[in-house]
C-alpha cells in the first residue's frame, strides 16, 4: 500500500485541465475505438477512484465541447490511460445527421495530438469490499452504503463504468460482492468487451451473472457459456 501512495498522480486537481497526448489508437469494431493517452511519466497513474469518470475537453468549431468518459484502464496501469469510445459518424443516424462532435474529433486525432482531461468527477465511490460512497449531489460528502449484490444495466459503450467496477471486484480475492449485469445492444456485433465479460462469467460463476439483450438478434443461437439472452418479453422498458 505504501508504494501505491508514492506513485505520482496525474489528476491532482479535479478542476484543472491536463493535456495528454494520444499514443495508440486501435479499431475494435466498425464504429468503436480504443484510445490510449500517455500520462506525464511512465510511473504516473491517472488517480481516478473506482466509480468516478473523467471529462475530455476540446475546442471544436469555435465551441468548447466537454464529454464524460470512464477509462477501461485503472490505477494498476502506469504511464497511460485507455478509453473505449463509440464513434458517432455523420449521416448515419437520421435523428443525428451531424454525428457526435467529440467522438469524430477523437477519430480524427493523430498520434501525438493532445486533448485535455479533467477530473476525477462523479458521485459514486467504490471502497470495497461492498462498501460504497454515494454523493446526493456533486458538492455533498459521500454517504456510506453497504452492498452484497450489485445490479447493473448498461447499453453500448455505457458498459465502461460497469467494466471498471467488475474488474476491480473480481481481481480482489477478499471481495465476494455479487454482480448481475444486463447488457443491451443493437446487434451482436455491437457487443463490446464480449470476450472479457464472458471469461469473467465463466471464471466467477458464483459472483458474476451476465445477460444480453439485443434489438436485432441473429436467427441462429449465438450465446456463449456463462451468458444468457433475454427474450423480448423479458426486456426492461
Amino acid at each position: 500500500m505504501n508504494s501505491r501512495k508514492r506513485e505520482p498522480i496525474t489528476l491532482q486537481d479535479p478542476e484543472a485541465k491536463y493535456p495528454l497526448p494520444l499514443i495508440e489508437k486501435e479499431k475494435i469494431s466498425h464504429n468503436t475505438r480504443r484510445f490510449r493517452f500517455e500520462l506525464p511519466s511512465p510511473d504516473h497513474v491517472l488517480g481516478l477512484p473506482v466509480g468516478n469518470y473523467v471529462q475530455l475537453l476540446a475546442k471544436i468549431d469555435n465551441e468548447l465541447v466537454v464529454r464524460a468518459y470512464t477509462p477501461v484502464s485503472s490505477d494498476d496501469d502506469r504511464g497511460f490511460v485507455d478509453l473505449i469510445i463509440k464513434i458517432y459518424f455523420k449521416n448515419v443516424h437520421p435523428q443525428y445527421p451531424e454525428g457526435g462532435k467529440m467522438t469524430q474529433y477523437l477519430e480524427n486525432m493523430k498520434i501525438g495530438d493532445t486533448i485535455f482531461f479533467r477530473g476525477p468527477k462523479g458521485r459514486l465511490f467504490y471502497h470495497g469490499p461492498g462498501n460504497l460512497g454515494i454523493r446526493p449531489d456533486q458538492t455533498s460528502e459521500p454517504k456510506k452504503k453497504l452492498a452484497h449484490h450489485l445490479g447493473m444495466i448498461a447499453g453500448g459503450t455505457g458498459i465502461t463504468p460497469m467494466l471498471q467496477l467488475i474488474r476491480h471486484i473480481t481481481k480482489d480475492p477478499s471481495d465476494s460482492t455479487r454482480m448481475s449485469l444486463i447488457f443491451a445492444n443493437q446487434t451482436e456485433d455491437d457487443i463490446l468487451v464480449r470476450k472479457e465479460l464472458e471469461e469473467i462469467a465463466r471464471t466467477h460463476p458464483d459472483q458474476f451473472d451476465l445477460w444480453y439483450t439485443l434489438d436485432r438478434p441473429p436467427i441462429a443461437s449465438w450465446l456463449a457459456e456463462g451468458a444468457t439472452q433475454l427474450s423480448n418479453s423479458e426486456q426492461f422498458h
